[in-house]
């Protein structure tokens, strides 16, 4: 039987939101594709991104090493989503045999719909963005920017997300390229979370021998955090496992919730700096793989995400509030009280190498700026 906990979010100050299960590391699954890496290297403007040492976060969280993997300037964007929508827009076309231009449907709190636009003009489509109500409106505009067709939805994430089904289910020249899957759409998202893949290959080269022993991972509707455990639970070099750590806002903790219940539940989203993070319902791909292969979860505040992104800034890495936030759950679950058993429960010693994924740079979230000034 795993070993589970969870602490509801309350404002008392010794309850953290909190999931852990032990089993989680001796779990396996396939790999991701191995074509992926030189599909992405043969797009324009390819490069790594930076995996940037701090030992002074090693110090203060009490371990051996600590790497950020810096997102944020990832094939001319901001954030990592550019990995995703190009191998799912590759996909797409490869699939069409009557070569006739699409439009490429999906809803955003922001990157995903930035990248996909971006892509959709780099292989000659047409791009249509539903956007829910919170998101800043210079992202709105960076979006607009792109070319596409922005559509404002004055409601959640959810509820962006469903229009824009809706709306590509109506056009015989529309196709959906979500982020997030549910029973009946998960071939696309898929795609998506295939293309994160390369994010982790380049961490292995740039590591060398080894795996780390804890990497921190935003989760919104998990796709991500299931790329991190498809990689790290499909390694058959003979490494020690790594731990996998999800971190998400307290508003908007839906992986920690479904964990916590053993199922999928949608939450109540409210308002957050953290707005890629702004999700209340877990992809319906990511979630088998978050349940067996995800060692634990932890939710942040807005505050501690802030303070994590001031921090990174000193050490010159730009750490929008959704990339900070791994910063904000390593110092949660590695520090503080209750913090040893946590630590006990993930493995991580005095000689651990950790890696937090700096998913998006300032630049993605006008909110950034602002907590900044």
């Amino acid at each position: 039987m795993s070993n589970t906990s969870l602490l509801s979010g309350s404002s008392a100050p010794r309850r953290l939101p909190w999931y852990v299960r032990s089993a989680a590391r001796t779990w396996t699954c396939a790999p991701p594709p191995a074509e992926v890496r030189d599909f992405h290297a043969g797009l324009p403007g390819y490069a790594p991104t930076a995996l940037t040492e701090l030992p002074s976060l090693a110090a203060e969280l009490g371990v051996g090493r600590v790497f950020v993997k810096d997102e944020s300037a990832r094939l001319g964007l901001p954030a990592f989503k550019a990995l995703g929508a190009s191998w799912a827009i590759h996909r797409v076309l490869a699939r069409r045999t009557d070569g006739r231009p699409l439009r490429l449907v999906t809803a955003t709190d922001g990157n995903h719909g930035r990248a996909v636009a971006r892509m959709a003009r780099l292989f000659g489509q047409r791009a249509q963005v539903f956007v829910p109500r919170g998101v800043h409106p210079a992202a709105v505009t960076a979006v607009e920017d792109e070319g596409a067709d922005v559509v404002l939805v004055p409601g959640s994430y959810d509820e962006a997300v469903r229009r824009a089904a809706e709306t590509a289910a109506a056009g015989s020249d529309s196709v959906l390229v979500q982020d997030t899957a549910w029973p009946g759409y998960e071939r696309i998202p898929g795609w998506i979370v295939e293309g994160y893949s390369t994010l982790f290959a380049e961490i292995d080269e740039q590591l060398g021998a080894g795996a780390p022993g804890l990497v921190v991972v935003p989760a919104g509707v998990g796709s991500l955090a299931q790329a991190a455990v498809t990689h790290y639970r499909s390694r058959r070099d003979g490494a020690p496992a790594t731990a996998l750590l999800s971190v998400e806002p307290v508003t908007a903790a839906c992986v920690l919730a479904s964990l916590g219940h053993g199922e999928p539940v949608s939450v109540p989203t409210g308002t957050t700096t953290m707005a890629g993070l702004n999700c209340g319902t877990v992809s319906s791909l990511a979630w088998p793989l978050l349940r067996a292969g995800l060692d634990a979860a932890v939710a942040v505040t807005d505050a501690h995400s802030a303070s994590a992104a001031r921090d990174l800034a000193a050490a010159d890495v730009s750490a929008g509030p959704c990339g900070a936030a791994s910063l904000a759950g390593a110092r949660a679950a590695l520090t503080g009280t209750g913090a040893a058993g946590r630590r006990r429960a993930l493995a991580v010693g005095s000689d651990s190498t950790v890696i937090l994924l700096n998913t998006e740079g300032t630049a993605a979230n006008p909110h950034a700026q602002e907590e900044q000034r």
